[in-house]
């Protein structure tokens, strides 16, 4: 009760994020209940059906990882002074947060069982004159017991993915470089483009394989990428601005680095997809895309922002001393022109890469 007494109680831009967190979870239920339709309605290929179910593990990982972002950004699970006088101390709080991501994903997938049960016909006939009858199986009886479980996988997983990410944790002693995931993320990089390049002329699930893999690299890739182009910017006698961007991009190198080295996973697997497919897609694999690309993108912003919110008392203390808001603004456009620079044609060569075994 207290946890939706704090969901009624919110700012809208929060609302607003948790919403958009629900639309994901409806859109990964939806994919879930069409691949168990698609394994009622062809019982004979359960090597095509548990193909479809795997790959619904990438938007279900992005929506999980965007529904993460979100309850790290969240006002009302921050520690506040006073909070734990009234038994609201951090475990309280990590409790709220991870009973609020579950609500907001429960109600996802509660849409996507009843927008698919409608599409099959199920509830007042089927709808566009029986397009998506073959689609979603509309002759075969759907199993209930699978379908609520199959829904249950995205709040269970990210709810406990939020309490996991936000409980409370003993401040480290020592803290380890930005750079020690660099080589091992450059090692499963080229691991996963072999994998790939195996696969190619197998099924499907090599290829997923490999582009996890490949993923994987990328993502702890990132947080090295983004700690060495702050470095970048601070070589050759650096002037003001170009010190406090460098600066800000090494001590924030792990906060963005991982959800921009996963919107480069993304982005290289939307250029291989493009060069080998043309673009010619199905509905359902517009969809995932469509989710993975959305939620990337919303948790790359998400941690953007928690990266301003940590930043609040450094931006007064510069304006106490009388820094003017250009010179803030043109720290964060050069913070954002030097990581595009790097992570933009990384994209485009990772992606060059995979597109190459997958055409042959």
């Amino acid at each position: 009760m207290l946890a939706l007494r704090l969901v009624r109680g919110t700012h809208p831009v929060v609302q607003l994020r948790r919403l958009l967190v629900a639309a994901a979870a409806a859109g990964v239920g939806f994919l879930l209940l069409c691949a168990l339709g698609y394994a009622v309605g062809h019982p004979r290929n359960s090597s095509d059906a548990v193909l479809r179910l795997l790959w619904c593990a990438l938007p279900l990982a992005a929506t999980v990882q965007f529904a993460v972002a979100v309850a790290r950004t969240d006002p009302s699970t921050r520690p506040r002074p006073g909070l734990s006088a009234i038994g609201l101390g951090p475990g309280r709080l990590t409790a709220i947060a991870a009973a609020s991501t579950a609500v907001a994903c429960t109600l996802g997938s509660s849409v996507a069982l009843l927008f698919y049960l409608h599409l099959r016909g199920d509830i007042t006939g089927l709808p566009f004159d029986g397009a998506a009858a073959e689609l979603l199986a509309a002759d075969q009886p759907i199993p209930l017991a699978a379908a609520l479980t199959l829904l249950a996988i995205v709040p269970v997983t990210a709810a406990t993915a939020a309490g996991l990410s936000l409980r409370p944790r003993k401040p480290a002693t020592t803290e380890p470089s930005p750079t020690a995931g660099l080589p091992w993320g450059v090692a499963l990089l080229a691991v996963g483009l072999a994998v790939e390049t195996y696969a190619a002329r197998g099924d499907g699930s090599g290829v997923l394989a490999g582009w996890i893999l490949t993923a994987v690299g990328l993502a702890m890739m990132g947080p090295g990428l983004t700690h060495w182009c702050g470095r970048l910017l601070q070589t050759a006698r650096p002037g003001a601005v170009r010190l406090l961007a460098g600066r800000v991009l090494m001590d924030e190198s792990r906060r963005i680095g991982r959800p921009l080295g996963v919107v480069c996973a993304v982005g290289s697997g939307a250029v291989a997809g493009y060069a080998v497919n043309g673009g010619s897609l199905g509905p359902l694999t517009w969809l995932g895309t469509a989710l993975v690309v959305a939620c990337t993108t919303a948790t790359l912003l998400s941690a953007a922002l928690e990266s301003k919110q940590s930043r609040t008392h450094t931006t007064e203390a510069l304006r106490r001393l009388g820094a003017p808001p250009t010179v803030l603004r043109t720290t964060a456009l050069l913070r954002a022109g030097v990581l595009l620079a790097v992570f933009v044609p990384l994209t485009w060569a990772v992606g060059a890469l995979a597109a190459i075994p997958l055409r042959g």
